[in-house]
């Protein structure tokens, strides 16, 4: 196994510790929840740019990689809803479209298209990450026409995750269209 896929099976391993110190009484465990989290984030990154670099592109890293991003961003999710910090409606936006667009995919994968992840896939990422950054951190007194800064961001998010979800299923309608 290389290094990039080594990163990404970092990332998954994470999770379930994220996950442990978020939901529990452990001293401190917000913080050190915050933190695993933010080192997981960074290694969606990490693991790509080393990946192209260093020309380690596996079959095996084009498929894991974008399971453990879904991994954490919903682990993270359920975990927010469940502090209510995030309602059940937002989660279940964002989970949906990561659904919908893995499940095209797979069925691209089956006809043999590969769908490369888009800019605005990658866009719809880093609003997540950041905006599930700002609500675990819920620190933030400034709010905007009576909303908080978490709810702003995450309000960002879900439009960059519905337009991301649209984008994938408009250019790629042709895989749908050939299961006719």
């Amino acid at each position: 196994m290389n290094l990039a896929n080594k990163i990404t099976m970092l990332r998954i391993f994470l999770v379930p510790i994220f996950m442990f110190f978020l939901l529990t009484q452990f001293p401190y465990g917000a913080f050190i929840a915050v933190g695993v989290f933010i080192i997981a984030a960074v290694t969606d990154g990490l693991d790509g740019y080393i990946a192209r670099k260093w020309k380690q592109v596996t079959n095996f890293g084009k498929f894991v990689d974008p399971l453990a991003d879904k991994l954490l961003v919903t682990a993270a999710l359920i975990s927010l809803v469940e502090l209510n910090k995030l309602s059940s409606w937002v989660a279940m936006i964002i989970i949906t479209r990561e659904f919908v667009v893995t499940s095209l995919r797979v069925v691209a994968v089956s006809e043999g298209v590969i769908i490369a992840a888009s800019m605005w896939g990658k866009i719809k990422t880093v609003t997540q990450i950041i905006a599930i950054i700002v609500i675990l951190i819920d620190d933030f007194s400034f709010t905007l026409f009576g909303f908080s800064f978490g709810q702003v961001t995450m309000f960002v998010a879900v439009v960059f995750t519905v337009l991301s979800g649209v984008d994938y299923l408009v250019k790629n309608w042709k895989v749908i269209e050939m299961q006719k």
